[in-house]
């Protein structure tokens, strides 16, 4: 069961006090309280864990301060979105909206190499109105002698660049929480300049300690990818395992899975779960084309693969791209071979805003059909 208080409860009033005291002698019942900052209020939600069959919704809706109860039978208690929850599904970082009604896109280098191939991708993003980027600096590899990412001694110098342009988030894969404390570390000495999103990769899906020490993180949001060979509802029970820690603020990715009957794409393309996330879940659902794909195999018409499902992604309702670029792909230090070069971001960006606009056509159209069939 989940009680949604009133925006802005006063912890130190009578009212919450009282609700406290209450919950508190409630035998079998643990209670978890989630407070969601906001730009321009605080939401507080209390999560009451075990015997809640015998609780009476109209009770707890009795205590002043609580604004609604929504009892939960899924199995994603605090990222689920259960049954009549309408509500907003979004958070704010850095100045960053992240919701499953927006889109963002994180194009950048898989792999950072050079400072000069950092400026040049983060000028370009710059110029074509982006915020948000993809930078590499921890590489976990199949190959245990391939590149392992440059580590702590490239944060310092990506991190001034992103704040010389303008870009407030970037996407870095951690695979150890002393990846997050050199993070931590490096922003300070560098002034905060920008922004970071935690990514955990689709080797780590079932790191279950590094998911329960980076769900206590309380200074940065996280991508989860979804692991390359497990199930999507084991997935989104790792997404879980950083809300239980504290921290809901969660973009699930999609990749692809690894079997081969993706060939002659890297992965198995899974975009077809975007919505499947959506109405699950009340987190933002990220596509990463570069690594499904694998390629810049393109059709007769001229339009690549790495395009194509980018877009069926983002028709779906894709609320976050996370793209492949880099000013000299030959040079590249990881997936080179996939990575789209950089005169071809603005055509990239508008074919997103094409798909972007037909998902918005369809939302539109499907509201209106059930209007008409709600009247009929």
């Amino acid at each position: 069961m989940i009680l949604i208080l009133h925006a802005d409860t006063d912890k130190n009033g009578d009212d919450y006090r009282q609700l406290m005291a209450f919950l508190s002698n409630l035998g079998n019942i643990q209670t978890r309280v989630h407070d969601e900052v906001g730009t321009q209020q605080v939401l507080t939600e209390i999560y009451l864990v075990g015997d809640t069959a015998a609780l009476s919704i109209e009770d707890m809706q009795g205590f002043t301060c609580v604004e609604r109860v929504v009892r939960i039978s899924e199995e994603y208690r605090i990222l689920g979105r259960h049954h009549d929850d309408k509500r907003a599904t979004f958070f704010d970082y850095n100045g960053v909206r992240f919701g499953q009604d927006n889109l963002h896109v994180f194009a950048g280098l898989c792999a950072v190499d050079t400072p000069e191939h950092v400026e040049v991708m983060m000028k370009a993003l710059q110029e074509h109105g982006q915020q948000c980027t993809r930078m590499g600096a921890y590489k976990p590899r199949t190959n245990p002698y391939s590149f392992q990412g440059h580590g702590k001694s490239c944060l310092p110098w990506v991190f001034e660049l992103a704040g010389k342009y303008g870009i407030k988030v970037i996407a870095m894969e951690v695979t150890h929480d002393t990846h997050v404390r050199e993070i931590h570390e490096a922003l300070e000495s560098t002034g905060h300049p920008t922004g970071v999103m935690l990514q955990i990769g689709t080797r780590n899906t079932q790191n279950f300690e590094l998911l329960k020490s980076i769900g206590r993180e309380p200074d940065f949001p996280v991508l989860l990818k979804r692991g390359f060979g497990i199930t999507l509802e084991e997935s989104l029970n790792a997404a879980e395992y950083l809300a239980s820690e504290g921290n809901r603020r969660v973009v699930f990715g999609l990749r692809g899975m690894k079997t081969n009957m993706g060939d002659p794409h890297r992965n198995f393309i899974d975009f077809a779960h975007v919505p499947v996330v959506h109405r699950l879940t009340r987190m933002p659902v990220c596509i990463d084309p570069s690594h499904s794909v694998g390629t810049r195999e393109a059709t007769h018409e001229g339009i690549m693969d790495v395009f194509h499902v980018t877009a069926q992604g983002v028709i779906a309702g894709a609320n976050m791209v996370l793209v492949d670029f880099h000013p000299q792909p030959s040079k590249a230090l990881v997936d080179g071979p996939q990575a789209l070069h950089m005169d071809e971001l603005g055509y990239f960006l508008e074919d997103i805003r094409i798909a972007r606009d037909a998902y918005e056509q369809r939302v539109t159209l499907a509201r209106q059909q059930k209007k008409d069939s709600a009247s009929g």
